[in-house]
């Protein structure tokens, strides 16, 4: 189970990258969509095969890159709005992602909050 702060945000990237690319070519998307790279922010990338997965993230003075490859099966990558370039996921959509639990047949509960006084 991943346990991020709830300041980390987690920004899956929309369709297939070529996962050939390294932190350099990675990053560049990154910055290419206008985030900044040294946020400490999670940048996840899906495969056209759709079974590799590769996150991208900037820790304490270094790139750190997660890749991840299923034997069997595909991610199931949840759907990203027409015409987007990315979604932005929370931490337990991305640690179902890496379990390669379908996001789309998951139904979550309404999220609660305290009444209003």
């Amino acid at each position: 189970m991943l346990t991020l702060p709830s300041s980390v945000k987690i920004f899956l990237a929309a369709g297939p990258v070529d996962l050939r690319r390294s932190i350099d070519g990675l990053g560049a998307l990154v910055s290419a969509r206008g985030h900044d790279l040294y946020s400490g922010h999670l940048f996840v990338f899906g495969s056209r095969r759709g079974d590799r997965v590769k996150i991208l993230t900037w820790d304490r003075g270094g790139f750190v890159l997660y890749y991840k490859r299923l034997e069997q099966g595909r991610f199931r990558l949840p759907h990203v709005a027409e015409g987007a370039q990315e979604a932005e996921i929370d931490a337990t959509a991305l640690a179902m992602l890496l379990d390669g639990i379908d996001l789309e047949r998951v139904r979550r509960p309404r999220a609660w909050s305290p009444p209003a006084r």
